[in-house]
């Protein structure tokens, strides 16, 4: 992630989303706290849930149109006009403010959000813009953390400043907006500073296209026929904005009726306590952001998203479960950081697949749907609530609502999130170190073959690869009745006299197959002999062999080795040789891997 903050002009986006998000959020605390201090019970959740959909309504109204000027025009320059039209809103707000017109103030929630609709497209296809694929996780990773410590700062910042400027002297909501509208200014200065900001922005468009926009289309609707069948064309794309979807209902709804559940179940009445609550999962947003960035190091780690649905569908079950704030705060962190495993994968995912072409359209529509759902969790919510259902119900219905965004994700992504699983548990004891990840072909056929130190080799030479890995490994630990459809489903190979044809023809297909020529685990850590059977594979193969050589593996928990202390983080680096050719023999392989470590070493030094 350090390498991507050298890229010109990728802090001062950063800042750019920063304070866009922080002035939003800022308007929409003020309106919600002054709701918070007259209203109570059903009306409370009610005029909660109608301030949310003000701000999803806009990104429903104008999906069409916001794909087309982000796919039309540059998006630094969509960013710079949107960040204008913030000043004059927030000007507006502010004389709101100062008269005392709450119904005003509230309305200027939905021309703020109209912004925020126009804006969202190009924030996010300016990520793979100004980054490129190689740090599309990172960007989406710094994007989702930046945004949310912008929304945790407004949050608390926005809080504190509204609680310590009221007094006792309040009786009406009109009275509470006179006194607190100095605050205002604050958001017309965050606004004013960002458009400053957006106008040093580079443009990273090749070349604008010759796009026209139709208004008589747009209202009859043939635009929004047109780009629903964009977003539907790959089937993964449509899945992951129907995920975020769920997703983004289930935190709305959660965060429209915690104030009332607060207030009724637990007696807490100070804002401050139930924003602080909530900023614990915008805290939680950053760690499980750079989290999930980290994680995906080398590729969009897509199996995270079905970690983090499970989690935040258990934690949802167990906030009605819990007595006091102190527990209610620890489960927001958590559901923060579970739910950066859902967003930065599934963001970064859906970017790389769209085409540069249809990448504003895409995103316009991943905003629509997500709205589209938000807004409509958020109406049903006003419903029930109006009709005597508390916010307990409310919360387990949230948690039925996450049991279907599990089975969604982990159906799309099963084997993906199996190795995930497997590489975090892995994580907490060993830090891994790959050199010579390019000389992997990301296409073609590659036979991949090293050392073998431990039990978990397998795991550890996948990690860093996205395409998954055919193993080879003993048929009788193939068939145990405990692992088979596993083993099946993660195309593995039993060594059999008809491995070879298999293999050879996996190869053929262009997949990766990969052996340990040893046949077992070395129990002193040295290589041994290396079997010839691989030179049985497919001698119509025309591909590379490709070695590797797995370093600090010996004397740890899974080697045969004597174990060394287990108290400290053990250091691994896998080294991977350049391709050789097809025909070399098992001692020259042998020879290569065995000295692939001392060979790194001497170019370095």
């Amino acid at each position: 992630m350090k390498e991507m903050f050298k890229i010109v002009g990728v802090v001062n986006y950063l800042i750019v989303v920063f304070l866009n998000a922080f002035t939003d959020l800022g308007h929409k605390i003020i309106i919600q706290n002054t709701i918070f201090k007259i209203y109570d019970g059903e009306m409370q959740i009610v005029l909660t849930a109608i301030v949310n959909a003000l701000i999803i309504l806009p990104f429903i109204l104008v999906f069409s149109p916001t794909g087309f000027l982000s796919d039309r025009f540059p998006k630094n320059e969509i960013m710079k006009y949107s960040a204008l039209f913030a000043v004059f809103i927030t000007l507006a707000i502010t004389y709101s403010y100062y008269n005392g017109h709450f119904y005003t103030a509230f309305a200027f929630t939905f021309l703020l959000a109209f912004q925020s609709a126009i804006y969202g497209p190009a924030k996010y296809g300016y990520i793979k813009e100004i980054v490129g694929i190689k740090h599309i996780s990172s960007g989406n990773g710094a994007v989702q953390a930046v945004t949310t410590v912008a929304i945790l700062g407004g949050m608390l910042f926005y809080t504190i400043l509204f609680e310590n400027m009221l007094d006792d002297t309040f009786v009406t909501k009109e009275d509470i907006l006179n006194l607190i509208a100095p605050a205002g200014w604050l958001l017309v200065l965050g606004s004013v500073i960002q458009f400053i900001l957006a106008l040093q922005l580079p443009n990273k468009m090749p070349q604008e296209s010759e796009k026209k926009f139709s208004f008589a289309r747009y209202i009859r609707g043939k635009y929004l026929q047109k780009n629903i069948k964009i977003i539907r064309r790959k089937r993964e794309v449509f899945e992951n904005i129907i995920a975020l979807g769920l997703f983004w209902s289930i935190s709305q709804v959660i965060l429209a009726v915690f104030g009332e559940y607060a207030k009724s179940e637990l007696g807490v009445i100070n804002t401050i306590y139930i924003q602080g609550v909530m900023a614990l999962a915008g805290i939680g947003i950053v760690s499980g952001s750079i989290l999930a960035a980290n994680l995906s190091k080398y590729y969009i780690k897509t199996g995270l998203v079905a970690i983090g649905s499970l989690a935040i569908t258990i934690i949802v079950f167990l906030i009605p479960l819990s007595g006091s704030m102190t527990t209610m705060a620890i489960l927001f962190a958590l559901f923060g950081v579970f739910a950066g495993f859902i967003m930065v994968p599934l963001n970064a995912q859906i970017q790389f697949l769209s085409p540069r072409v249809h990448l504003g359209t895409i995103l316009a529509g991943n905003n629509f749907v997500q709205n589209i759902f938000m807004f409509s969790f958020l109406m049903l919510t006003t419903v029930f609530a109006y009709n005597g259902m508390n916010a307990t119900i409310l919360i387990y219905i949230m948690g039925v609502v996450g049991i279907a965004l599990t089975y969604l994700v982990l159906h799309r992504y099963f084997v993906m999130t199996f190795w995930a699983f497997v590489e975090i548990l892995l994580k907490f004891k060993y830090d891994f170190h790959y050199v010579g990840l390019e000389n992997i072909s990301t296409s073609k056929g590659v036979l991949l073959l090293g050392n073998h130190v431990s039990w978990v080799d397998w795991v550890i030479v996948q990690v860093p690869i996205k395409r998954r890995l055919n193993f080879m490994i003993d048929k009788d630990i193939y068939n145990w009745k405990l692992f088979n459809k596993a083993l099946k489903k993660g195309e593995v190979i039993p060594v059999s006299q008809k491995a070879s044809k298999d293999a050879s023809q996996r190869l053929m297909n262009g997949k990766i197959v990969s052996l340990f020529p040893e046949g077992k685990i070395s129990p002193d850590g040295k290589i041994g002999d290396f079997y010839r059977g691989y030179e049985m594979i497919c001698p119509e193969y025309d591909g590379k062999i490709v070695g590797f050589f797995i370093d600090g593996m010996n004397g740890s928990l899974f080697s045969k080795t004597k174990k060394t202390k287990l108290s400290s983080k053990r250091v691994v680096t896998v080294y991977f040789s350049e391709p050789m050719s097809r025909e070399t023999k098992a001692e020259n392989l042998r020879e290569t891997i065995i000295n692939l470590k001392d060979k790194h070493e001497t170019k370095q030094a």
